[in-house]
């Protein structure tokens, strides 16, 4: 049962920090606008910083031999997604399907998981730079893939900014530095202030998460009670389970299968109602689906969770 609690308390932080930000947006403390100044701050400067510190820190090569295999298995998890998305959508309305099934396949997948890790291992654990390589090439894989949602929705031209992002440099540069041991040629106080940087990443974007969820539901469109149910019992309950069968088949070391679990556990991305919408989707129903699996994520996280405890022991 502790699991259990480590857990939701991990995410009721990270939601309570998201109602701060809809609170602050919606009593106009700080302007909407301002929240795609913030963006940049959190994903290009704070997100790299916070990478970068822990890897240099807490990843061990000698220690974690099989590292390099955590960005195979976060293909394998895609592929896995994607065959689960592709049979979940037939279960949708038709004139909502694609938003439905861009919002099932790609998850949450650093933010929420880091929160997690840390509120049960505590910010210096290894499983923070597991998920840290597990994820190194998840948000080119996103930005490359998310057109093909929506075909016929025009101009695809890859954004190689976005692709060569600056979390997969910093990772990159970190791991290649400890593979060559010359981590100690870095001073300590730029660690410092990269680590400070760092320590702002999950407040900064949750509280970005929660304003843009105030400025998307000014046009909230129709609520569809239906497709939501369907959604968060697909995305929150049934993704989870399913997976959980898949890693108690294949038995894959302890934190390997813990990641997989959490990224099949949490809610979409936040990016999609945005790119939704470039691509001439129904960003309100896509906000409608983010919005009610954040808040049912609460509870289904931690049970599935505590259902992975009984099967799984840390070593």
């Amino acid at each position: 049962m502790a699991v259990f609690v480590s857990t939701l308390e991990s995410v009721a932080v990270l939601l309570g920090i998201g109602i701060l930000g809809f609170w602050i947006i919606r009593k106009r403390i700080l302007p909407g606008d301002i929240l795609g100044f913030l963006s940049p701050l959190a994903l290009d400067i704070a997100l790299p910083s916070l990478i970068f510190v822990t890897i240099i820190r807490d990843f061990s090569p000698t220690e974690s031999q099989d590292w390099w295999q955590l960005p195979l298995w976060c293909f394998f998890f895609m592929a896995c997604a994607g065959a689960l998305t592709f049979l979940a959508t037939f279960i949708s309305k038709k004139d909502t399907r694609r938003e439905f099934a861009i919002s099932l396949f790609y998850q949450n997948a650093i933010f929420f998981p880091l929160a997690i890790l840390a509120g049960m291992y505590g910010d210096e654990s290894p499983y923070i730079v597991f998920l840290f390589l597990f994820t190194i090439f998840y948000p080119a894989f996103f930005f490359t893939t998310h057109p093909f949602f929506f075909k016929g929705s025009g101009k695809k031209n890859l954004d190689w900014r976005k692709i060569i992002h600056p979390v997969l440099i910093v990772t990159l540069l970190a791991v290649a530095i400890r593979l060559f041991g010359v981590q100690h040629i870095i001073p300590n106080f730029i660690l410092s202030i990269l680590a400070l940087v760092g320590g702002m990443t999950v407040p900064l974007l949750m509280l970005i998460l929660g304003g843009s969820i105030y400025m998307d539901f000014q046009q909230k469109g129709k609520l569809q009670l239906a497709e939501i149910a369907k959604f968060v019992t697909v995305k929150n309950i049934l993704f989870p389970l399913v997976f959980l069968g898949i890693l108690m088949i294949l038995r894959p070391p302890y934190h390997i299968a813990l990641i997989l679990l959490l990224q099949s556990a949490i809610p979409p991305v936040t990016a999609v109602p945005l790119v939704t919408e470039r691509l001439g989707g129904n960003r309100a129903i896509v906000n409608q689906f983010l919005f009610a699996s954040f808040i049912l994520s609460l509870v289904s996280i931690s049970f599935m969770v505590w259902l992975f405890s009984l099967f799984f022991t840390p070593p």
